[in-house]
């Protein structure tokens, strides 16, 4: 808390407030990362808007059909998340980029909701291990029964879980992850969506 108030006093100008998610209110895909990046959700108010993580992410997501438009690295780009919607485990930034325990916990509920807000939910991305095991304790799963590997998938009791190594500067700078690795985990989840129904069209949007 100490950490945000000084953020909020030194930026008065940045979002620095929980990061709320971005994307389809009726996808079939959920992607979840770790926390807001300082600079990045921290600072704009939307998910890997801002930094290196939205880059990657984002031209990613456009290639596999996930998202339309062009990512400018602010929420006003006019950028859409098509069948996709994208949250963060925690969803405060935390200092050096490293949530405590109780943070996760504390911001599992918020997972819980946007999970059950998502009816026709078919598929997550979790980027990287904290993602992987805070889905997996709102999804009410043992871990031990899915350990996280990059390029793992997961048949949970409610959906399919995608692992990859988390799309920060660091793990592709240090070739931990590689565009390429990061495009079979998407591709893989496109094939896995293209041989499921499409979602339905929600009912207030029905002609009458």
């Amino acid at each position: 808390m100490a950490f945000r108030q000084a953020q909020r006093a030194a930026h008065p100008d940045w979002f620095n407030a929980p990061v709320p998610g971005f994307g389809d209110p009726h996808a079939r895909l959920l992607i979840v990362g770790l926390a807001p990046g300082l600079q990045g959700a921290n600072r704009t108010g939307r998910p890997f808007t801002g930094d290196y993580a939205g880059q990657l992410l984002y031209t990613t997501l456009r290639r596999f059909g996930f998202a339309q438009g062009n990512y400018g690295e602010r929420p006003d780009d006019g950028l859409v998340l098509t069948d996709a919607l994208i949250t963060n485990a925690v969803r405060c930034v935390p200092p050096e980029n490293k949530p405590t325990p109780q943070e996760i916990k504390t911001c599992r509920v918020f997972l819980e909701g946007q999970i059950a807000a998502l009816p026709g939910l078919a598929a997550i991305v979790a980027l990287g291990r904290i993602a992987h095991d805070s889905v997996l304790t709102a999804l009410k799963q043992r871990r031990a029964a899915f350990p996280f590997a990059h390029g793992a998938q997961h048949a949970t009791a409610r959906v399919a879980l995608f692992d990859s190594y988390h799309c920060s500067r660091y793990n592709t700078n240090t070739g931990v992850l590689t565009p390429a690795m990061f495009d079979d985990v998407f591709a893989a989840v496109r094939r896995y969506l293209d041989t499921r129904p499409p979602p339905a069209a929600p009912s207030a949007l029905l002609a009458h």
